[in-house]
């Protein structure tokens, strides 16, 4: 229950497709995505968000998201700001790893914010200083989050976007588990700056196949913007980067265009919430993920706990500690571990009581 890899089954279409389009891996692959993919993707974004975006000039297909949240910060930071000082790039703690590595790519100073349960588990950027905010490019936040599977609203979002507006800075929304959710599907980034008149070029939104339909080793997704920022994304993939092969972006094609597959995906994540639910009824401190496919569960040392679980039980968790930087002495991790939701339901509520009766009784 350590490692966030999707394990409910994919499409069973996905080997018929990748056999009847097997002539094309002797083809190069089109360097930002074929022309077909993107247009299903833009429709993909209508009917989700709402938004309508040009697939010749918004959108660029990515061999997995983890390539597009690093290549693009690398495409879109300054080395220097328009003052002549070091960029900023913000980063919620927890966070995805790649965020980190980026920052420290490019040379810029990432700055830290926790998202803990004081604050629903997402950061809060404007209480930074204008020092800070003014010297800030980028600002990376995940919705849902991971690990905490907290779902940046509406609000947040329109706030967080009138702060990168103030500041002329690009928001990084990592969007990779959006479609799987307890109730009510999350709002997008792109839909809410849409809807608020903002820049098209601040926000730069990440969505990938990995988590929505379960295909990590598709390695596919997509990175959307405005026409400027994707251009400059699309001509460091001219000279680096690995586009995904035809075949696979055919496989692509189908499934953003398909919606019965990841309905049936995300009713056995809620069947999964709801077990969780169950198992940790009256544990201090559980907080039910509105997202996502992680419980982050408070314990007193999460390194402990997780060696603990490990050695008595044979059930292997993340310590919390390492998803998160330690800032001014705090690491906002520490007091926690990650449970990842991806194994079938009754080994997976097999784990969970053993966890509950390990670390909670």
């Amino acid at each position: 229950m350590t490692i966030g890899e999707p394990k409910h089954p994919f499409p069973e279409w996905v080997s018929q497709v990748i056999a009847d389009h097997t002539e094309e891996f002797g083809l190069y692959p089109p360097n930002d995505g074929s022309p077909e993919l993107l247009a299903v993707i833009a429709g993909w974004l209508e009917r989700r968000y709402g938004v309508r975006l040009d697939p010749t000039r918004q959108i660029m297909a990515l061999n997995g998201t983890r390539e597009g949240l690093f290549n693009t910060l690398i495409a879109l930071c300054p080395e220097m700001t328009a003052r002549g000082e070091r960029p900023v790039v913000l980063i919620p703690n927890p966070f995805y790893q790649v965020y980190a590595v980026a920052a420290v790519t490019v040379g810029a100073e990432p700055v830290f914010l926790p998202a803990t349960a004081e604050n629903g588990f997402l950061p809060d950027y404007s209480q930074l200083s204008p020092d800070v905010l003014n010297r800030t490019e980028v600002a990376y936040i995940c919705s849902p989050s991971n690990p905490q599977g907290a779902v940046a609203d509406r609000d947040y979002w329109a706030n967080l976007i009138a702060l990168a507006e103030k500041y002329d800075f690009k928001i990084f929304a990592d969007e990779c588990y959006s479609e799987i959710y307890r109730n009510t599907p999350p709002p997008g980034a792109l839909e809410v700056a849409s809807e608020g008149g903002a820049d098209p070029e601040r926000v730069v939104a990440f969505h990938s196949l990995s988590k929505r339909s379960n295909l990590p080793g598709l390695r596919s997704g997509f990175v959307a913007g405005g026409p400027e920022s994707i251009r400059r994304v699309r001509q460091l993939r001219a000279y680096a980067g690995a586009p995904l092969p035809l075949p696979l972006q055919r496989v692509a094609e189908r499934a953003w265009a398909d919606e019965v597959h990841v309905a049936a995906s995300r009713k056995l994540y809620q069947e999964k919430y709801a077990l969780a639910d169950k198992v940790f009824e009256g544990v201090e401190g559980y907080n039910a993920p509105n997202a996502g496919f992680f419980l982050w569960l408070p314990v007193k040392d999460g390194e402990k706990a997780a060696m603990k679980l490990w050695t008595e039980t044979g059930v292997r968790v993340l310590p919390g500690a390492y998803l998160s930087r330690d800032v001014n002495g705090k690491n906002p991790g520490k007091g926690y571990i990650r449970v990842a939701l991806v194994a079938p339901k009754q080994e997976m509520q097999h784990g969970l009581e053993k966890i509950r009766d390990c670390l909670f009784k």
